[in-house]
């Protein structure tokens, strides 16, 4: 095995392209930090991986996303975790005070009966964080305690309830007797919530510092996702924060070569939220570009037809291999709810507060009195696009009518910076966007590709980006669009960091081409985590406290991040309508 040495990170004002080998292709993972490595290279170890050939293989993904995650040796991927514990900490705070101080408006939302009754320590849990269980919260933390007993359950899928029921029992067990399960549920919440925040915003560092080819633009976009304007989402009791960080860590998997990973993650993905089905379209871009590559870089005789065959053949049946995979948990989950409530002989007892409710507000119960619903006679029995048409009056153009005019106004911002983001990048790189990124150019020959947002590997990502904002603008409850591109793609956070370096003065001393303004020298004995770029070693913070010297897009950017924040928390935590 090649020994690399101790991994060094480039410093934060690096912006270079790192090399193809490594960073286009990324056919191989990098080198393990610490001691990790010399144990895959020990003897041992390599005798069992001739008996056990997919061994190391398997072991090395996770072994290193735990490394590099917990590394020592870089300083900005401890900063992103250090300002994401922070800004975490501070959401919470707010919300509790918020709930505390500003009475719960009376909303038409789903709001079950307690059963049984809160005990002492139970009012304390729902009074600290009762901002956490609003709106669509109340949902998941329901299907959690009491499985899928509504219809309209269904529209929200299994992974996320069953990884707070998972937690509420295993983790939290020793309180069982002190606090009631929905109450437990909720701490778990909390819990799995800030550690999938965290972790997201790891994995997105990762993804901008292999997609962008330049740490500092995936230093920034990572700090921002810890602002994000959908940040009340990210902390409640919703699905965002899991398919955040299973969705980033998936493309990082992918964009490095680990195809299998980065299936199994996207998979896990569609079982958290519908629209993780789209990712599937990754899978068939990587091996439509990879197929392209190997016809432009082979020779086109005719002796080399059968080889082209047998490659197009590879290729197809492994994309629709990981596209089925990632199908499989959404499919499983509607035959699930087929036969749970078109089956008349899995009826059971239902609670009589929770029958009277069903009975007051016209929620269906399994195989109520023999009767069937609509969908269940359908060719395609598909529960998800029943509850969406039927009791959310989902669908195109639906939403477009005047008293939806103050949703649409919410939505704006982001509505705006998605498609000024592939308006910018249509621009930087026409000739890449006609030819859909499948033609070999130059400076992909050469080994010098362009670095930052507008380089040719982010055009996968913009059109995944542009066509969820497309879809929810015409066909979702558009107000919802904010939190929806938020957890699904990295673009928006790319886009905001890209717009700050590149009209921000206070940015551009922290180096260009490569070079810091006061270079950073490291003495003998000093620590990497020491030696930091800038005086705080975020520039994010940097622009926060000179508030009134940045621009007036400065202003813009973060004003909206801050300001969604903000009245995310007030809003949302006391059932008031919002994203």
């Amino acid at each position: 095995m090649i020994s690399r040495g101790p991994f060094q990170p480039p410093t934060l004002g690096s912006c270079e392209s790192l090399p193809v080998a490594d960073a286009v292709s990324r056919g191989r993972s990098r080198e393990l930090p610490g001691r990790i490595l010399p144990v895959l290279g020990h003897p041992g170890f390599q005798k069992q991986r001739e008996n056990f050939p997919g061994l190391s293989d398997l072991l090395r993904p996770t072994l290193e996303l735990r490394m590099e995650l917990v590394s020592r040796q870089d300083p900005h991927l401890r900063e992103v975790l250090r300002f994401g514990m922070c800004c975490r900490a501070l959401t919470l705070l707010l919300q509790a005070l918020f709930n505390l101080l500003i009475p719960d408006h009376a909303a038409d939302a789903f709001s079950p009966p307690r059963l049984p009754d809160p005990g002492p320590w139970d009012l304390l849990v729902e009074q600290l964080l009762g901002g956490l269980s609003r709106w669509d919260a109340e949902h998941f933390l329901f299907i959690a305690e009491r499985g899928y007993l509504y219809e309209h359950n269904c529209a929200f899928l299994p992974l996320y309830p069953l990884s707070l029921l998972t937690t509420a029992w295993v983790a939290l067990w020793p309180f069982q007797h002190l606090l009631r399960l929905r109450s437990r549920l909720l701490l778990s919440a909390l819990l799995l919530n800030s550690l999938f925040s965290l972790l997201a915003a790891a994995a997105l560092f990762q993804l901008g510092c292999s997609v962008l080819r330049c740490r500092r633009a995936a230093f920034l976009a990572a700090l921002l996702f810890s602002i994000n304007p959908a940040n009340v989402f990210m902390a409640a009791a919703y699905s965002e924060s899991m398919f955040a960080f299973l969705v980033f860590t998936a493309m990082w998997q992918l964009e490095k070569g680990q195809s299998w990973l980065s299936g199994l993650l996207f998979s896990l993905a569609s079982g958290a939220r519908a629209n993780g089905i789209t990712n599937a379209g990754f899978f068939l871009y990587s091996g439509s570009k990879r197929f392209a590559l190997q016809l432009q870089v082979g020779s086109g005789s005719l002796r080399k037809l059968p080889l082209v065959w047998k490659q197009l053949l590879s290729v197809a049946s492994s994309a629709l291999l990981m596209c089925a995979g990632i199908f499989l948990p959404f499919a499983l989950f509607q035959y699930y709810a087929y036969v749970r409530f078109c089956d008349p002989s899995l009826e059971e007892p239902v609670p009589e507060p929770l029958l009277r409710l069903a009975l007051d507000k016209g929620y269906r119960l399994p195989s109520t009195q023999g009767t069937h619903p609509p969908w269940c006679s359908q060719r395609f029995p598909v529960v998800y696009s029943y509850i969406q048409d039927t009791y959310w009056n989902v669908g195109f153009l639906r939403y477009f009518e005047l008293r939806q005019i103050p949703n649409f106004l919410l939505a704006f911002p982001v509505t705006f910076l998605g498609s000024w983001a592939a308006w910018t990048f249509v621009i930087a790189n026409p000739r890449h966007c006609l030819t859909l990124g499948l033609e070999r150019r130059k400076s992909e020959e050469e080994g010098k590709p362009r670095a930052g947002f507008c380089c040719p590997a982010v055009f996968v990502y913009v059109v995944h980006a542009t066509v969820l904002l497309v879809f929810g603008f015409f066909c979702m409850h558009v107000q919802v669009l904010t939190r929806f591109l938020g957890s699904s793609s990295p673009v928006l956070y790319w886009f905001c960091a890209h717009l700050l370096q590149e009209h921000e003065p206070l940015l551009w001393n922290e180096g260009t081409d490569g070079q810091t303004t006061v270079p950073c020298t490291k003495k003998p004995g000093q620590s990497p985590a020491s030696c930091r770029e800038g005086p705080s070693g975020n520039p994010l913070m940097k622009l926060l406290l000179g508030w009134r010297s940045i621009t007036p897009l400065s202003k813009c950017v973060l004003g909206f991040f801050l300001s969604y924040w903000l009245l995310g928390l007030v809003l949302h935590c006391n059932f008031l309508p919002w994203t």
